[in-house]
């Protein structure tokens, strides 16, 4: 009798304390992006003015952090796409962002209440855990409730939502659940490759029976794994909104200046930061830039002669040798009227080494000695090599930049 009792009583205080830290949070807003508008919440509620500033804001070194301008992208994105991939920098905080915005979701309103929303992590069942125990610190470290979590290690309630971590190697679990409401896959390009598209399968089978938020969150891995296939999908088919967080938009937010100059020094910087696939790093075009370059491209009208060849200007031609499961790229441009003008733009997937070789020959044919400069990728010297014996020219061309190199040329 005693230990019914006993069970009895947690049982109530356990209800208590979700009921206060419900009562606490309800209907209010996850940020207020307005400055002047907050400072003025924020008064008016003595500092109960919305759910990041009552559980507490992120920290960095200690110090507490406000929402940025980049997590009002995601935000909004939030609003008007129920499914959202984002290839981001490391330490912006997107993870951070995310636990945070579920734990919102589940607790403004009853909205949720019933469902299950499931997070994906990496295969080590420590990652999942540590997701979890992150939410659990939220509302135990500032608000002053005696909130206690007893549910297994992978799981949280919040307000009657079941949160559950899932390892990608344990996914079956995740399978025939009733009503999911919100499903995050974090740093999914770093899944093993055999569990990626599996989590993608997984998550995506959920649209036709609860339509939940689908989101995809990672720093870029390998060349085509599950971050670049998706990037690659076709805009009027992808079911994703696609969204790219490079460290520029954390420069003066939550990186210092000194921060990125040291990350600099790393070989990583470019996959960590920049967003570039391992393997495939480059530094030539910012991909600001190149975004930039493509929405003027889409805007442009030229006259109907833009393509016609004008054998007295200066033309070059671009060499991207991708063999295997990689593309390969050929361009030959001329400069016109102020303007660089393309030639050709081709490409070519799992090409024939030697048929490459023919490819760039024709080229090279058809534009004469009009053509000044070729530009290849250094990343394939066999290509480069072939080709140089194809022109007549020596082969042995990294020799002759050791020695420029070594006279200072």
């Amino acid at each position: 009798m005693k230990k019914r009792v006993s069970l009895s009583l947690e049982n109530t205080t356990k209800q208590q304390q979700s009921n206060l830290l419900f009562d606490k949070l309800k209907n209010k807003s996850f940020w207020i992006w307005d400055i002047e508008e907050h400072k003025q919440e924020d008064t008016r509620t003595k500092g109960v003015c919305c759910f990041n500033h009552i559980i507490g804001c992120p920290e960095k070194d200690g110090i507490q952090k406000p929402m940025f301008d980049y997590e009002r992208i995601i935000f909004d994105a939030l609003q008007n796409h129920s499914h959202l991939w984002i290839k981001k920098a490391t330490g912006l905080g997107v993870t951070e962002f995310f636990l945070r915005f579920i734990a919102w979701l589940c607790l403004k309103d009853d909205g949720l209440s019933g469902s299950q929303i499931c997070i994906v992590t990496g295969p080590r069942i420590e990652l999942a855990i540590g997701l979890i125990d992150r939410m659990k610190k939220m509302f135990t470290l500032k608000l002053n409730l005696g909130i206690t979590f007893n549910t297994k290690e992978t799981i949280l309630e919040l307000n009657g939502v079941r949160i559950e971590a899932f390892p990608s190697h344990h996914l079956d679990a995740m399978r025939g659940l009733p009503n999911v409401s919100f499903i995050l896959l974090d740093e999914a390009d770093f899944f093993p490759v055999g569990q990626q598209q599996d989590a993608r399968d997984v998550s995506e089978r959920y649209i036709a029976k609860s339509n939940p938020y689908i989101v995809m969150v990672s720093t870029p891995n390998t060349p085509d794994g599950l971050f670049e296939r998706i990037e690659k999908e076709p805009e009027n088919t992808c079911l994703y909104k696609r969204l790219f967080l490079d460290y520029t938009y954390g420069l003066g937010r939550i990186y210092t200046e000194e921060e990125i100059v040291k990350a600099k020094e790393s070989p990583s910087f470019e996959r960590e930061y920049n967003l570039k696939y391992l393997g495939m790093i480059g530094n030539v075009f910012h991909t600001k830039d190149i975004e930039i370059a493509l929405e003027k491209g889409s805007k442009y009208d030229p006259p109907s002669n833009v393509d016609e060849v004008n054998y007295y200007t200066q033309k070059s031609m671009g060499i991207d040798p991708g063999f295997g499961s990689s593309a390969f790229g050929v361009i030959v441009t001329q400069i016109s009227d102020k303007q660089i003008q393309i030639l050709e733009a081709k490409e070519y997937y799992r090409p024939d080494f030697n048929q490459m070789l023919g490819v760039v020959w024709s080229l090279l044919q058809k534009y004469g000695r009009t053509i000044s400069k070729i530009y290849v990728d250094g990343a394939n010297p066999s290509f480069i090599r072939a080709l140089k014996l194809q022109m007549g020219e020596d082969e042995d061309y990294d020799e002759i930049i050791k020695e420029c190199k070594a006279k200072g040329l």
